[in-house]
C-alpha cells in the first residue's frame, strides 16, 4: 500500500466540524490498516493541534503555534504512521505485527513528542 491507503475520514463529513481538541477540523484522514490523523485549528490549548492514533494501540496529540509548522508535521506524521502500519502488516504472518507496532510506536513518540 502507499499514500493512497489514506482516505478522508467519514467521507470528508468531519471537515469544518469540532474535533477532539475543540477546534475546527482542517484535515481528517484514516488509513486502511487502522489509524487516523486529524489537524484542527483554533483549539482550546493552542492555535493548532494534531491528534493521531492507531486503533487499539495508541493516541497521541501535539500542539502548534503556526499553521505552516502544523501542516508540515501533519504530512510527516502521516507518512511515518502509514509506514509503521504497512510494516506491521508485512510481518503479521510471523508475529502478528505486534513487535513492529510496539517498537514503531515508541520511535514515533520520540520523533514526534
Amino acid at each position: 500500500m502507499s499514500a493512497s491507503s489514506w482516505y478522508p475520514a467519514e467521507n470528508g463529513a468531519t471537515l469544518g466540524q469540532s474535533g477532539s481538541e475543540q477546534g475546527v477540523i482542517v484535515h481528517d484522514e484514516e488509513h486502511a490498516f487502522g489509524a487516523r490523523i486529524t489537524l484542527e485549528r483554533d483549539t482550546t490549548v493552542a492555535p493548532f493541534a494534531i491528534t493521531c492514533g492507531i486503533y487499539g494501540w495508541m493516541l497521541h496529540t501535539r500542539w502548534f503555534g503556526e499553521q505552516a509548522e502544523a501542516e508540515r508535521q501533519y504530512a510527516q506524521m502521516k507518512a511515518v504512521l502509514g509506514a509503521l502500519l504497512e510494516g506491521a502488516e508485512e510481518t503479521a504472518e510471523t508475529d502478528g505485527g505486534s513487535r513492529v507496532l510496539y517498537d514503531g510506536i515508541e520511535q514515533f513518540v520520540k520523533i514526534f513528542p
